[in-house]
């Protein structure tokens, strides 16, 4: 599949765009947290792969729509993404000259188009089309990238697009377990081809091409592929509700059952600064964390039983500035006991290490927070001013828990 805003080594294998036509594959493994959170607990994923059940959802009129009907409306605003230059082949290897082929779709009448941001990497030249047979190449400009949420917007003369109409956009935040959902693309350079499935599960987080993470993910189990990258998953209106962007797999570079999909909100949200060509800004704490459950609180004696628990401060971050402490004391469960356990941003209740991630990501570069924290069983209050996100996590093979 094709697939692509708001450090240590990755816990994930992950191939990109120049090497599967765009696809990120993934090997299920630990899980990166965005922001420089990560969760090293336990996590396990099942999905039960099943036909879809039950009649076409009924769009607002009350009409029933079959995945015949939505493939030859909005299938037509599927486009065949192809990037060439410096970084559009293999980023394992630093990049290079190379090509990379994937997916996008038409979200308006002026031109503008959405992809994935590991599809167009560092290329130099891009084109979209929107005939079956790739043919009529048409000129694309990349107005915006952003890495952290794996989004790039596109460019093209809004005359080469008559006739196509864009495609609606839904929202993700209604997406139920269960839902019915079509995915459209370019799989292994077959245009324009349709798979179905459901939607798995929601609010996942996968890692992005910058080893941050991305939040409020959908699973499918509709077939993902290489060259599916950028493309639209619809839901049984004919909405797009995601851009599908990876799958999980157990080594194989082809559809697992276990597909991700960037909400479609995130896109809705950050569409107009990438448009401009603006960098999209975000807070930055400089922080490692994990989960803290029923079971690892009783393990390591902490004072209570939710929180974020710090495995790792970046060195010269803010949180490091702030003088927050990680752990030092590693256990048999993969963790590190001792650190600061963080229970509150700006009085906003802190459960786990997405709530941290959340928290974080949603405020801005410069800001003075203030963190509610655990050291020991003594609870105080810390005052940090945060950073601006850096374009990579930082590399620390050390961190416990990670390959």
């Amino acid at each position: 599949m094709s697939a692509n805003q708001r450090g240590p080594s990755r816990p994930l294998s992950t191939v990109l765009a120049g090497i599967l036509g765009g696809l990120v594959v993934l090997l299920v493994g630990a899980v990166l947290i965005s922001t420089d959170v990560i969760e090293t607990g336990d996590t396990t994923r099942e999905v039960v792969n099943q036909p879809v059940v039950g009649r076409p959802a009924a769009d607002d009129s009350g009409e029933a729509r079959s995945v015949a009907g939505i493939f030859e409306e909005e299938g037509r605003g599927v486009v065949f993404v192809q990037a060439e230059g410096d970084g559009a082949g293999s980023p394992l290897d630093g990049g290079g000259e190379g090509t990379a082929t994937g997916s996008g779709f038409l979200v308006d009448d002026e031109g503008t188009i959405l992809t994935n941001a590991h599809v167009v990497e560092g290329s130099e030249d891009v084109t979209v089309s929107f005939e079956d047979d790739k043919g009529n190449e048409i000129d694309a400009e990349v107005k915006g990238r952003d890495e952290s949420t794996d989004l790039a917007v596109l460019k093209i003369d809004p005359d080469e697009a008559k006739g196509v109409a864009p495609i609606p956009l839904g929202d993700s935040s209604q997406a139920q377990v269960g839902d019915p959902v079509i995915a459209i693309g370019n799989p292994f350079g077959f245009t324009r081809t349709v798979t179905t499935g459901i939607v798995s599960a929601v609010q996942r987080r996968i890692e992005a091409p910058n080893a941050f993470s991305i939040g409020n993910v959908i699973q499918t189990d509709a077939a993902i592929n290489p060259g599916n990258s950028g493309g639209p998953l619809l839901d049984g209106q004919g909405r797009v509700i995601g851009i599908n962007a990876q799958i999980a797999t157990n080594g194989s570079q082809s559809s697992s059952g276990i597909g991700f999909a960037i909400p479609i909100n995130t896109a809705k949200e950050l569409l107009p600064e990438l448009e401009k060509g603006g960098e999209i800004e975000r807070g930055y704490l400089g922080v490692r964390a994990a989960d803290v459950t029923d079971s690892v609180a009783e393990e390591l004696d902490l004072p209570v039983k939710e929180g974020a628990l710090i495995q790792e401060v970046v060195e010269g971050g803010p949180a490091d500035r702030a003088g927050l402490r990680a752990g030092d004391e590693p256990t048999s469960g993969g963790l590190t006991a001792g650190g600061d356990l963080i229970v509150a941003i700006e009085g906003e209740k802190i459960e786990n290490s997405t709530d941290l991630v959340a928290a974080v990501e949603n405020l801005d570069p410069g800001q003075e927070i203030e963190i509610e924290l655990y050291r020991g069983d003594e609870k105080r209050t810390e005052t940090v001013k945060l950073g601006e996100r850096p374009d990579e996590v930082a590399q620390t093979p050390q961190l416990p828990g990670l390959p």
